[in-house]
């Protein structure tokens, strides 16, 4: 679980936070009642006093000077233990509605982050840190005989072997939509002129599993993991979980036609709907366990990418690279891979990769097409997935992360790269 995935280190400091004010509280509460017992006591040790001086003025006894001396001074011995403990119960009590102030404030903004807590991610995440301790130590024990990784290539750059591996999965959350809504897409917006941008997309289908119809805009990783200051838009309509953000852009399959279409984010208006050359469309080549996909886009370091299938190419996965602004095809690539036995694909630096579904919990990174080279050839990486399905995979190239939809949940992997051949 990553630190991003919800504020855990503030409501661990606030617990800790919480443990010491408790403690402190203990402590001021234990002198208040220690000192109103006291107070109770010397009350009516002076009451005492005071009716014996009466008894003793009104008495027809004589009394010495001195006796009255010694009650005089027991009695200002007394009140001044009185206004001690009296001033000691003043400062007490305006510690204690201080302590009480901060705990109150502390419970409000606890009780605030555990009404996000839907999925129990404070038990799970202490959890791993558990785990993760547990892992540490084993990793300490046998560091010295474990190789290196390469490091990893500059943001952007694409001065590197390839894919060599992918982490772990991280769960970002649940679309925004609900557990109904298995199908869509999301990602990181991508521009080249503002590499480092944090805006987030989601883009949910319909319950059919076709239908583009809303998506939603977050400024920031926070604002996605707390659904605040979301920008949800209603466009009408794309189709299948093919989209991805570039430039400013979402880029879509248009509802039940093989064209292609550009969505301006800033207006919510269709910039540019433009027909795909010979793309079939509406299921005739989808990805495999995933319908209404035959046309998926791509952004990577080389710019927009859409993925397809031709009647031509007997189904075999052609490669096109766009015009971001035209929509115009600058060029094609036809690989040997039959597109309906792919589960996903995605590009990076030019080169495709594609997944297939090895079973429930696994897909495996299995073939590459290299549009620098036009070589192709196979791989075995394995990637581990929360669900089923794998609905759409979308790569940002200032990150090098993979965002993927996984039956409705939204996960991110890191990617590992082969150190560039010297």
């Amino acid at each position: 679980m990553p630190d991003t995935t919800f504020p855990v280190v503030r409501v661990e400091r606030l617990e800790f936070t919480a443990h010491i004010l408790s403690q402190k509280f203990e402590t001021e509460l234990s002198k208040v009642k220690e000192y109103v017992q006291l107070i109770s006591v010397y009350e009516k040790k002076l009451l005492n006093l005071t009716v014996r001086v009466e008894i003793m003025e009104k008495d027809s006894i004589s009394y010495t000077e001195l006796d009255f001396e010694l009650i005089k001074i027991e009695v200002r011995e007394m009140e001044k233990l009185i206004i001690q403990l009296k001033e000691s119960f003043v400062g007490s009590t305006e510690i204690v509605d201080q302590l009480e102030v901060e705990i109150r404030n502390m419970t409000l903004l606890v009780a605030k982050l555990e009404t996000l807590d839907k999925n129990n991610v404070l038990v799970i995440r202490r959890e791993l840190l558990a785990l993760k301790q547990k892992l540490k130590e084993c990793e300490a024990s046998k560091s010295e005989h474990a190789p290196l990784l390469p490091p990893p290539p500059a943001p952007g750059s694409c001065s590197h072997g390839g894919v060599m591996n992918i982490s772990r999965p991280s769960v970002v959350q649940l679309n925004w939509r609900g557990f109904s809504y298995k199908y869509g897409a999301w990602g990181r917006a991508y521009s080249p002129e503002h590499p480092n941008e944090t805006l987030y997309w989601v883009a949910p289908l319909e319950t059919d599993g076709r239908v583009l119809k809303y998506y939603r805009l977050y400024n920031t990783l926070d604002n996605l993991l707390l659904y605040t200051q979301a920008r949800e838009s209603l466009i009408s309509y794309g189709q299948g979980s093919g989209a991805t953000v570039y430039n400013n852009n979402m880029y879509v399959n248009w509802y039940n036609t093989g064209n292609i279409a550009r969505v301006n984010l800033t207006t919510n208006t269709v910039a540019v709907s433009q027909w795909l050359p010979y793309a079939v469309y509406n299921n005739r080549f989808s990805y495999a366990n995933v319908d209404w996909q035959d046309i998926d886009f791509s952004v990577d370091e080389r710019g927009l990418w859409v993925i397809y299938a031709t009647e031509a190419s007997t189904g075999n996965i052609v490669i096109g690279l766009l015009n971001d602004t035209s929509l115009e095809v600058l060029k094609t690539w036809v690989t040997k891979q039959y597109k309906p036995s792919v589960s996903s694909t995605f590009m990076v630096c030019g080169v495709l990769y594609a997944t297939r579904t090895l079973n429930t919990r696994t897909e495996e990174i299995f073939y590459y097409y290299d549009t620098n080279t036009g070589k192709e050839g196979n791989l075995a990486i394995i990637m581990p997935k929360m669900q089923e399905r794998v609905q759409s995979i979308n790569y940002h190239p200032f990150d090098r992360k993979l965002y993927i939809y996984n039956d409705g949940y939204l996960l991110n992997y890191d990617l590992i790269f082969q150190q560039e051949p010297k």
